[in-house]
């Protein structure tokens, strides 16, 4: 029996690649600024409906630079509830992370639990738009606002996604993005930030490159995080299939939702009625009533060759690196401790098929 992924990276066929390739052997240009690289950012901008994007090597290059170029130091409130890179990030520039609970219909950071976390030490605010369902924006904005706080996005889930018919990462002060293999959108490694001004992209653009601003000059001390040409172009092709990949996932969301609706014990995520998602996830929620834990029922898919997987679990909090916190105690956290307890994110892909999909179903109701 074929052993089902949580997810299968979305590759298009190779023979139209190819073509690709022979144009960096022809050129012999693999990085540093390429025409694929810059074909790319232009594309995107683009699609995403945004007016500045710098491409990365990969997400966590993103996060990390991005908080850089912001000069974000001191204290950071953020969520213990997402991939452990958004609290390394931090730690990779010396911010101390201050969690704070999530919204339980989300997995969000709760807007309610900000303002008490709040010190004299606090300089930004990183929320993450988990599985691409938007953040309360508006709210972390205004208390942002009031408390002379930048609001920088973890946004790795939310390649495509709009609120209102704009893209949810023209919210904050910028956006990182990832284009890991597990995405929606993938370039086998990469990432992006998003931001809203010319001169912070030129920042953006120096960091990433080691802070050269030209031959001879050097305006920081940056790293070398540059996407090069073979995730260039593959971001490319991949870009022109990006909506039926989507389409492909949409159907699979809508097959699990019909399937599942109203089944006692499983709790689904929905998004607001003004949001076009990606897909990205399928998160379920196993509760008391369901009659197993979600970790006999994690055991029991597993068994059936189903690996769906416990995104996220451990919390960040609960990891040796920060678990000594004040703020990553268990009372601090209650929603974000329970999620974590309950989730199990169903396979989710392009190539899944409608039988396959019966497959993971039936491992629930069986």
């Amino acid at each position: 029996m074929k052993t089902l992924f949580v997810t299968q990276p979305d590759l298009p066929p190779l023979a139209d690649f190819i073509p690709y390739l022979e144009q960096i052997w022809e050129r012999k240009i693999l990085t540093n600024n390429g025409p694929f690289h810059q074909q790319l950012e232009a594309a995107l901008c683009q699609y995403l409906g945004v007016e500045h994007l710098s491409l990365f090597t990969n997400g966590m290059q993103a996060l990390v630079t991005m908080l850089q170029a912001a000069r974000i130091g001191g204290e950071v409130i953020t969520t213990p509830y997402s991939f452990v890179a958004t609290a390394h990030a931090l730690h990779w520039n010396g911010i101390k992370p201050v969690f704070v609970d999530v919204d339980p219909a989300t997995g969000n950071m709760d807007p309610a639990a900000i303002e008490s976390a709040i010190t004299p030490q606090t300089t930004a605010i990183l929320p993450v738009h988990v599985y691409g369902n938007p953040c309360n924006h508006t709210e972390i904005q205004r208390i942002a606002n009031v408390y002379g706080l930048k609001v920088m996005y973890d946004a790795a889930h939310t390649f495509g996604v709009t609120e209102a018919g704009k893209s949810i990462t023209l919210y904050g002060d910028m956006s990182a993005l990832s284009f890991h293999a597990t995405k929606v959108f993938n370039t086998f490694e990469g990432g992006a930030i998003v931001c809203h001004d010319l001169e912070t992209k030129k920042r953006i653009d120096y960091l990433k490159n080691f802070g050269f601003a030209d031959e001879i000059t050097v305006v920081a001390p940056g790293t070398n995080a540059k996407m090069n040409e073979f995730q260039a172009s593959l971001g490319l092709l991949q870009l022109s299939r990006i909506n039926d990949a989507m389409a492909l996932r949409a159907a699979i969301d809508k097959r699990y939702r019909e399937a599942l609706h109203g089944l006692k014990g499983i709790q689904l995520i929905d998004f607001a009625a003004n949001v076009v998602p990606n897909y990205s996830y399928f998160p379920i929620l196993v509760n008391e009533d369901f009659g197993m834990t979600r970790d006999a029922l994690y055991q029991k898919m597993r068994d059936q060759g189903v690996f769906a997987r416990r995104y996220f679990y451990p919390l960040i909090s609960e990891f040796p690196a920060y678990r000594g916190l004040p703020s990553s105690k268990r009372d601090n956290l209650p929603n974000a401790f329970r999620m974590a307890s309950q989730v199990l994110c169903l396979p989710i892909f392009p190539a899944l098929t409608v039988d396959e999909q019966a497959r993971v179903i039936a491992c629930i109701f069986d």
